[in-house]
């Protein structure tokens, strides 16, 4: 029997690769909303970043989350990702 291979995304901070679920999922969602995405599964355009507090400061000081989403990170989607690591 096959086995069933697992989604593989890149981490914004640290650009290694990884395993989807061992991810934080920032969406925007298409009404240009920006949240942070538990299940995985919400409706728009995904970035992937690593549960470390050094990744997610990176990828926010790098502007890659920015960049990715095509949109500005406001203020409480930076606090809630940063409580949540």
């Amino acid at each position: 029997m096959k086995t069933k291979k697992t989604p593989q995304r890149k981490c914004l901070g640290c650009n290694q690769v990884k395993d989807k679920k061992d991810l934080i999922r920032v969406v925007r969602s298409p009404e240009g909303d920006l949240s942070v995405d538990k299940t995985g599964k919400k409706p728009g355009r995904g970035a992937y970043v690593c549960p470390s507090r050094e990744c997610v400061e990176k990828a926010i000081a790098n502007k890659s989350l920015e960049r990715a989403l095509e949109i500005k990170i406001t203020e409480t989607v930076e606090k809630e990702l940063l409580a949540g690591v």
